[in-house]
């Protein structure tokens, strides 16, 4: 029989508009603050020289991949988790919370071995021959973020198995705490102690090492849904660890080659001359925030889909991806509006010479008429879709909606037609509206509930 929903919680729904709220709020900041944080970091490494930023933006490229990765890889055992606490089976939740960490936890330092023992070789083959006092520092700032690989692993599983007993606040405190420590870390050991790129390489590190302690200290508390052990000597269980990666690999795929079409447009837009490329790098940056809060709703929809379909409650993980996926396209258009209303300044405070601010200011416009449009239809619903177990769909969609619409059309549009910067937007515009209809389709269709999370 299926569950009859309304809009109030005495019907019988799992969560409240309060409980909604607890989950969603400090998940939409910790997005802003992190990607505000990111932008002060890049910024303060801008100051040491041109050679420090080339080499940190080179090495991110990478370090973003294998992040992503990881991230993948803990929002799948998230949602293992959030199906196990939905069916109340408290004790498979926790030993897919510690089969999470142990996992996570291997593959970061293979990952890490790897990076440390082939730097050298690695840089030089993704690079060629670059400048070589950008190669002295982008192999130092490697060094010490790809020692930090493990532990950012660590924290983003451990967030990850908070979120799935509705705990958000936590990780964001954690997050705050932790960038604000980074920043600070930056500005001593760069400014006063002179360390340079490593200096900041240094300060991630660390950062990144107490955010692991923090998260997997607070795990160890009684008083929580998922209580996590010694999971340095646990026993791998094979159909737990299965069920994770069934998961998140198709997420990490479809990760990846999100970062892999962004490097394509980011080598088109190149051959466009300085002033293309700076317009489009300030809206890229502008753009990016005006969609944090609906990818923060999206991350906490794992959670309350996952609850409700280990609850055996499928009416309501589709009231609830309905419900949430409104939500976010009213704080998408919010935030549209208010970033535009304020691109003006931000442009003229950001330096940018004139054809430059008025060809992204230009860029800006179409943005805010056309992403709260089709944006949050081709985002939100998705990570309702991958909570159900419906991954390898999200990852086709996906991928062919990248390089067929935003890579290709973005290319085709530049280097034949000179379209401009602007090519990139209108491919970008495509690839979210053939997405945005192909997840409407998949959720409509209801074949996304014929998956499973558990085994």
């Amino acid at each position: 029989m299926k569950t009859k929903l309304s809009s109030s919680p005495a019907s019988g729904h799992m969560y409240t508009g309060r409980q909604l709220l607890a989950l969603m709020i400090p998940l939409i900041c910790e997005q802003i603050f992190t990607a505000f944080m990111g932008t002060a970091d890049s910024m303060m490494v801008s100051n040491v020289s041109e050679a420090a930023i080339s080499a940190v933006s080179l090495v991110d490229s990478i370090n973003v991949l294998v992040i992503q990765a990881f991230y993948a890889l803990a929002s799948g055992g998230a949602i293992v988790c959030a199906n196990y606490l939905g069916q109340k089976r408290r004790d498979r939740a926790e030993q897919a919370a510690n089969q999470l960490l142990f996992t996570v936890l291997a593959i970061s330092l293979v990952i890490t071995v790897l990076c440390l023992v082939f730097r050298a070789p690695l840089l030089r083959l993704i690079f060629g021959a670059v400048d070589p006092e950008v190669m002295d520092n982008a192999l130092a700032y490697f060094f010490f973020t790809a020692m930090s690989f493990p532990f950012i692993a660590l924290f983003d599983s451990g967030s990850s198995i908070f979120r799935a007993q509705n705990n958000s606040r936590l990780p964001m405190i954690i997050t705050i705490s932790t960038n604000l420590l980074n920043i600070f870390g930056n500005a001593v050991l760069i400014w006063v102690v002179n360390l340079g790129v490593a200096g900041a390489a240094i300060s991630t590190l660390v950062s990144r090492i107490v955010a692991a302690a923090a998260v997997l200290l607070l795990l160890r508390r009684p008083s929580g849904q998922i209580v996590i052990g010694n999971f340095f000597f646990l026993r791998p269980q094979k159909r737990l660890i299965r069920d994770i990666l069934r998961i998140g690999i198709p997420s990490g795929v479809e990760n990846g080659m999100f970062q892999f079409g962004k490097l394509a447009i980011q080598s088109t837009v190149s051959t466009l001359g300085t002033a293309a490329i700076a317009a489009q790098a300030m809206t890229n940056i502008i753009e990016n925030f005006n969609g944090i809060a609906g990818m923060g709703i999206g991350i906490g929809m794992m959670t309350v889909v996952g609850q409700c379909l280990g609850a055996g409650r499928p009416d309501e993980a589709k009231y609830y991806i309905k419900k949430l996926t409104i939500a976010a396209e009213v704080v998408v258009t919010a935030s549209c509006l208010l970033l535009f209303a304020l691109s003006g300044p931000i442009v003229s405070l950001a330096g940018l010479e004139e054809e430059s601010a008025s060809l992204c200011l230009h860029m800006l416009l179409w943005i805010t008429i056309i992403k709260p449009i089709v944006w949050t239809a081709a985002f939100v619903p998705g990570y309702g879709l991958r909570a159900a177990g419906d991954v390898k769909y999200s990852m086709i969609l996906s991928c062919l909606s990248m390089w067929l619409c935003r890579v290709l059309l973005c290319i085709v549009l530049i280097r034949h037609f000179d379209f401009g910067p602007m090519g990139v937007w209108i491919g970008m515009f495509t690839d979210w509206t053939v997405r945005g209809i192909g997840f409407l389709r998949r959720f409509y269709s209801g074949r996304w509930l014929n998956h499973t999370v558990t085994g």
